[in-house]
């Protein structure tokens, strides 16, 4: 599947622009109105904040890469028009827009980016002093900027976009272009000024941003690693908070929880500041060959929306309450005067006042991780929890705690699909190896060069002769010893396969080593080097080599035989199915398709047709018995998938693989795999609809109440309920209502969502309770005290601060 398009080369960059969508950050009705489609607005800003029409603004903001999740079939995401309509989707749902243009971006998305044509230029050098490189660069940047702009799409002709990033992270390979790379940023900063679109820019992790670009954080932690703004004039802002980290194949389960998420956020806002981006917020999927190497096909899983657009509590809900809570501290942070006291080793006050007025906002903070400490401000104790911030936006009422999540959880299920699992009828179709190809090379030609990006797999051939003689050594058969760069390899020796071998995202180089039987005469040798992407990181992009280097036999009585540059090597590029487009309707029947017996070699085809799974819900395929290879669903590529690269737990990296349901038809879906591993097992595939239908929550009776229950009016925090009382709140997606109680326990259960298990102390009465709130209803609402769950008003275990642990199933109420 080709991605870059010769007729739009820079069409791939201008889609992977990495649009960050600001939520509403607006406090007032008539703040809301600047924010109306075609009101021209003055971005301006100063040392605190970004100023929108005058007025600053705290903004929040989340990174979705739209290729790499799906329109649901209502856009054409391919030509001219794709990212305009984008933005103008943004616009309408009330958002901002930061044009983040690259065009290098890096984001694990193959070559960072950047077109394979463009290693190809005669004397060019990515990313700095270099006039090829800066040609280039102008030219993409200015076809993106002028079509924003003749669409009105900035802030001051009435669009959304209020912030604009040239580079990323560039800082990270500066010093290998020494002044090269002064000069590079410096005519950055001044192409895109140069054309006068009346918005700031920003350069993230450049500390030494020329003037009136401003320097920006990220990472996971910028309220301790951020230096800071390098001018006062400029505003602090963090445009890359990482939600989790993303999996490479190999990779176990990795998760960073939204307490340290939200820590991080209320202790950068609580140090100046005014603005933080969520990377990624959706992470999607990365279709056909669009990864990094080694990436997997799903991305950013972890984020608040996971990979099929479903919202991942506690993470989604947490990080929303944050927004509400630091909303309330707005006026406070935007224009009082900031104070900090530290009253212990581990404990820390910051606060916000304006002199002459009630406007307060503090920020309490534990930093001991395993126990609460004891603050004392203005006059009042407050308990901290472990490494934790309370946020009082009045200085008095603590409405959110970043270690206490009152918001739900859920945990997502993989149900298997009546509808599209039916028995499958596959037919097979296997390449032919080759023996001898056309070249002229003495030496194995550079995979990424042979490939040009075109396909990930390119044929190595050569031939060489043994005598007699050679084959008489004792102790053992001879060797073939292939060293490679990466990513992977197959190989054959006179039409036998002998293996394959591979290396890892941190270590691309290994070594395939096999004994081999020799015969008297001609021998054949048969490479197939694998890619799993393009690099997207690093200096010297252009320069990256891979796939086998070095080729020898030893074991050989005339001692080692060094084939790399003592034979000639043929080469072809890809699979004939590839060429053939034998993935679509079109080309299947440019093959002869068998009846798959059973049993198959590498390098094999597998086709057959499904039905969509039942309901609305996202759908998946599970790859089960299979090894790796590509995936394709009606003629659309689904991904990359690599199921014998196990972690170090034995379980493979991924397992699901989305299929979006614009990709599908009601009926008669043709599934398309090429495996390149022999005597897999396709029958054990299956088909899987996702949900997000196991619906929880896990509160201790001593948090604080949902920073809900509060709203600032004038300069003072009032509650705007009649009774604000902790509670826990569960809710369905979509119609679906509470069906079963799954799991209930007030006392001292332990465990997460889908794994709740029972402790020592517990009320009995607990399902019977949570069951008169919640069967049969959408939402409910249980108030976390003793009193609900006290039976004749004894408690059997007193000393225990008691948490309600609940799990409930949503569904569908069945058709009478």
């Amino acid at each position: 599947m080709r991605i870059h398009s010769s007729n739009h080369p820079w069409l791939l960059l201008a889609i992977l622009v990495v649009l960050l969508c600001f939520p509403g950050a607006l406090s007032s009705k008539d703040e809301e109105k600047a924010t109306s489609k075609n009101t021209k607005k003055e971005v301006t800003y100063d040392g605190t904040s970004l100023i929108i029409n005058g007025k600053r603004e705290l903004l929040y903001s989340g990174s979705i890469h739209y290729p790499r999740s799906t329109p649901d079939g209502k856009f054409n995401f391919s030509g001219r028009a794709d990212l305009v309509k984008f933005i103008k989707l943004i616009e309408k749902n009330g958002m901002y827009v930061t044009l983040r243009l690259g065009p290098f971006i890096q984001a694990e998305w193959t070559h960072g980016g950047l077109p394979y044509w463009l290693r190809e230029i005669p004397g060019i050098f990515f990313r700095t002093d270099n006039k090829p490189f800066k040609e280039h660069t102008e030219r993409y940047v200015r076809v993106i900027l002028d079509m924003m702009k003749e669409e009105k799409l900035f802030a001051p002709q009435g669009g959304p976009i209020i912030l604009g990033q040239i580079e990323n992270e560039y800082s990270a390979v500066q010093r290998a272009y020494k002044n090269n790379g002064s000069n590079y940023i410096k005519w950055a900063s001044k192409l895109v000024h140069s054309m006068n679109l009346g918005i700031p820019w920003v350069m993230c992790k450049q500390n030494d941003a020329p003037d009136p670009m401003i320097n920006a954080c990220n990472g996971r932690h910028c309220g301790d690693t951020f230096p800071g703004p390098n001018r006062e004039h400029k505003p602090s802002l963090w445009t890359e908070n990482w939600t989790t980290q993303f999996r490479v194949y190999g990779d176990p389960p990795v998760q960073r929880s939204v307490e340290d998420i939200a820590f991080s956020v209320a202790r950068f806002f609580s140090k100046n500041g005014s603005h933080v981006n969520y990377y990624m917020y959706h992470g999607g999927t990365n279709f056909g060959r669009t990864s990094a190497h080694y990436v997997t096909t799903r991305y950013y899983d972890d984020a608040p929306l996971d990979e099929y657009g479903l919202e991942k509590e506690p993470k989604y809900g947490h990080l929303k309450h944050l927004h509400n809570a630091l909303n309330l501290c707005k006026k406070a942070l935007l224009w009082g005067q900031s104070r900090t006291e530290k009253p212990g080793k581990d404990t820390e006050i910051r606060y916000y006042e304006q002199p002459g007025t009630k406007v307060c906002a503090a920020f309490l903070a534990n930093n001991n991780t395993e126990s609460a400490e004891i603050i004392k401000f203005r006059g009042k104790d407050y308990v901290i929890p472990p490494r934790s911030i309370s946020i009082l936006p009045d200085c008095k009422t603590v409405v959110y705690s970043t270690g206490e999540i009152v918001s739900h959880h859920t945990a997502r299920n993989f149900m298997k699909s009546k509808k599209a699992n039916k028995k499958f009828d596959f037919k097979v179709f296997t390449e032919t190896v080759p023996q001898e190809l056309k070249g002229d090379s003495y030496v194995p030609v550079e995979l990424y060069g042979l490939a040009k990006d075109e396909s990930d797999y390119g044929w190595y051939t050569t031939n060489f002769k043994i005598d007699d003689s050679d084959l008489k050594k004792k102790g053992g058969k001879p060797t073939v010893r292939v060293a490679s760069l990466g990513h992977a390899l197959h190989a054959w020796l006179n039409g036998e396969y002998l293996g394959n071998g591979h290396g890892s995202h941190d270590e691309k180089s290994f070594v395939f080593q096999k004994p081999i039987a020799l015969k008297e005469g001609d021998n054949h040798l048969t490479m197939l080097g694998v890619l799993t992407g393009f690099p997207d990181s690093g200096s010297y992009l252009e320069h990256r080599f891979t796939g086998p280097r070095s080729v020898s036999i030893s074991g050989l009585s005339s001692g080692p035989m060094d084939l790399t540059e003592k034979s000639k090597w043929g080469n072809k590029v890809g699979m004939e199915g590839e060429k053939l487009d034998i993935h679509t309707e079109k080309g299947l029947k440019k093959v002869k398709w068998e009846k798959f017996s059973g049993k198959a070699p590498g390098l094999t085809w597998y086709q057959t047709y499904f039905d969509a799974p039942e309901s609305l819900s996202p759908a998946a395929i599970r790859m089960n018995g299979m090894g790796k290879g590509l995936i394709w669903v009606n003629g659309e590529g689904v991904g990359r998938y690599w199921m014998s690269f196990l972690s170090p737990l034995g379980q493979s990296t991924q397992i699901e693989y989305h299929i979006p349901r614009s990709f599908l038809k009601p009926k008669k879906n043709l599934l398309v795999i090429f495996e390149e591993e022999p005597n897999v097992n396709p029958e054990l595939i299956d088909f899987v609809i996702v949900n997000r239908d196991t619906v929880c929550s896990y509160i201790g009776e001593d948090y604080t109440p949902s920073v809900r229950h509060w709203a600032r009016k004038n300069d003072n925090v009032q509650a705007i309920t009649d009774d604000v009382q902790l509670t826990a709140n569960l809710k369905c997606s979509g119609t679906k209502k509470i069906s079963a109680v799954e799991f209930a326990s007030f006392g001292n259960p332990t465990g997460s969502c889908g794994n709740f298990t029972r402790g020592s102390c517990h009320a009995p009465v607990t399902k019977q309770v949570v069951e008169k709130y919640c069967l049969g209803k959408a939402e409910c609402v249980i108030p976390v005290n003793k009193s609900t769950f006290q039976e004749d008003k004894k408690d059997s275990c007193p000393k225990v601060v008691k948490t309600l642990a609940v799990q409930v199933k949503c569904g569908r109420p069945k058709k009478n």
